[in-house]
């Protein structure tokens, strides 16, 4: 058995890109003694809940892969006990691509990253689509139109090296709070320094 994701991603045409361009060792991970990297451990598990956002891929009937990104508050997007992933699907700007492309073709990828760690998992998955029932059921995320379901079948952790550091709003707080009391504090020097000087 393959490594999983090199199994779906490692293609004939693909692995002649990697012998034509010097990465002919990837074919180590097709071969019968590598196996693995298709169920989640404690550590994709944790990665995935902790993220506010990710970058899906579908295909569409036409063949056109189709990008979206996907954003929350932190544990928006769940990994459960089952090897799947879930994510409540709200209501965006009704054009529903993804879900289209999701009913025929239920295959999907995800680019999960964490720019202040340069951390990116990789998944690739097949989806069932939860409708939202008609009784109420408490959890279910307000808003949600739908459930995502995602079972994973490879997962890859991708080379940091090209992953810009960014932070957001919440992560960058407490730097700030801090450069704006120092910028507070130096207009006020500032001011009474330039009202003596009068």
């Amino acid at each position: 058995m393959a490594y999983a994701f090199a199994n779906i991603a490692f293609t004939p045409s693909v692995r002649n890109q990697q012998d034509k361009n010097g990465s002919g060792g990837y074919a180590k991970l097709l071969t019968a003694d590598r196996s693995g990297g298709d169920i989640l451990s404690d550590r994709e598990r944790a990665f995935i809940q902790e993220c506010d956002g990710f970058y899906q891929a579908t295909v569409s009937e036409t063949g056109w892969p189709y990008v979206q990104f996907r954003g929350g508050a932190p544990g928006f997007l769940r990994a459960d006990g089952k090897n799947a992933i879930i994510y409540a699907d709200l209501r965006g700007n009704r054009q529903y691509i993804s879900l289209g492309n999701l009913t025929a073709d239920n295959r999907i990828a995800l680019i999960i990253v964490n720019y202040p760690r340069a951390e990116r998992l990789k998944i690739w998955g097949r989806v069932a689509v939860e409708e939202k029932p008609s009784v109420p059921v408490t959890d279910w995320p307000v808003g949600a139109e739908r459930r995502i379901h995602v079972t994973v079948e490879a997962f890859d952790w991708n080379c940091p090296q090209h992953i810009p550091r960014r932070l957001t709003e919440e992560e960058f707080g407490g730097e700030m709070a801090l450069l704006r009391a120092e910028n507070q504090q130096l207009r006020k020097q500032l001011n009474e320094n330039q009202a003596r000087s009068r």
